[in-house]
């Protein structure tokens, strides 16, 4: 049995592992559609956040598959096969690096804790994103494509897209998997669902095409997905906020009109970034809270059967017949 198990196992790691690099080289390009400069800067890297979901999700062992998918889409771009193989391994122990760290901290699947969305966004975006972002511009820098006075610039850009990807992609992909799906819930939930997602689209539209700066009437909307329907509609919202900022972004159309393109890259990021913190951390201390509540309600309906089971022990409890003295006459 054990000789027959072993093959069965590697041929199944084997898939995931394909998988995986499928999965990535494909959101790598749908992330250089909306590429800024040179077909490689890109606010958003979605191929960083489902890295990071992949081995929150399947474990460690299908680190190849990023490695895989990394070299394939960078082979197109880069500017030498030395570079291409320091650049996928730069893509790899990034979010290697931050699902290590995540595993250190006790990360929950569910980020229904506030401690599990900061260490997301600290540790798996902020602090893990700066390994691929060092590496890759290090790179390009010794293979003569970037100069030195544009090493921090690439930098930043580098790792706020990787940043991004983590914090956009990640959740909505826990989500997926963990979620289950309420079928059961009243039609009225659906509605509101519906009119949440329709709206969030429709104001971020507007705001990211008005020659007006209406980017803050989105928060509403992540606070309201946040308030009731917890990490599920914070990711979602997010990631919808997140998406077609970016595309008016590369359009250069609303706030981002009339501007070159490092301040825009600050300003969209600085949103997006905002943006993805509000509804995560938002989601998270509501999560907290109902877990606080539900545990107050368990801890007192106990007290109350407690005190059920004393007051009836108490009515079967026959009293004890009153002891009479005895009288000695004294004559």
């Amino acid at each position: 049995m054990l000789n027959n198990d072993r093959p069965r196992s590697l041929a199944a790691n084997g898939l995931r592992v394909l998988a995986v690099a499928g999965a990535y080289f494909a959101a790598a390009k749908v992330g250089l559609r909306e590429e800024m400069v040179g077909g490689q800067v890109t606010p958003l890297w979605p191929p960083t956040g489902i890295a990071l979901a992949c081995l929150l999700l399947m474990g460690i062992r299908v680190w190849p598959g990023i490695t895989l998918g990394a070299f394939l889409i960078n082979l197109s771009i880069g500017p030498s096969l030395l570079a291409v193989v320091a650049i996928s391994v730069g893509n790899t122990l990034a979010p290697v690096g931050a699902y290590l760290m995540l595993v250190r901290a006790r990360f929950s699947l569910e980020l229904d804790r506030l401690r599990d969305a900061l260490a997301l966004v600290f540790l798996g975006a902020f602090t893990g994103m700066m390994i691929s972002a060092t590496v890759g511009s290090g790179v390009l820098l010794l293979a003569g494509a970037l100069r030195s006075s544009d090493f921090w610039p690439t930098w930043s850009v580098w790792w706020a897209g990787d940043a991004m990807g983590v914090l956009v992609v990640t959740p909505v992909l826990l989500v997926l998997r963990t979620s289950r799906r309420p079928w059961e819930a009243h039609l009225s939930r659906w509605v509101e669902a519906a009119a949440l997602a329709v709206g969030t689209f429709l104001v971020t539209l507007v705001a990211t095409v008005s020659s007006f700066n209406l980017l803050f009437l989105v928060f509403p909307f992540l606070i309201w997905a946040a308030l009731r329907f917890q990490l599920a509609g914070a990711a979602a919202c997010a990631l919808i906020v997140s998406t077609v900022a970016i595309v008016a972004a590369a359009q250069g159309s609303g706030p981002f009109a009339e501007h070159d393109l490092f301040l825009n890259m600050v300003t969209l990021q600085a949103f997006n970034g905002a943006a993805s913190l509000t509804a995560l951390l938002l989601a998270a201390i509501i999560a907290e809270r109902n877990q606080a509540h539900e545990k107050l309600e368990h801890i007192c309906a106990r007290l109350t059967e407690v005190a059920d089971r004393v007051d009836r022990h108490r009515a079967t409890v026959q009293p004890l017949p009153p002891q009479h003295e005895e009288r000695h006459d004294s004559g």
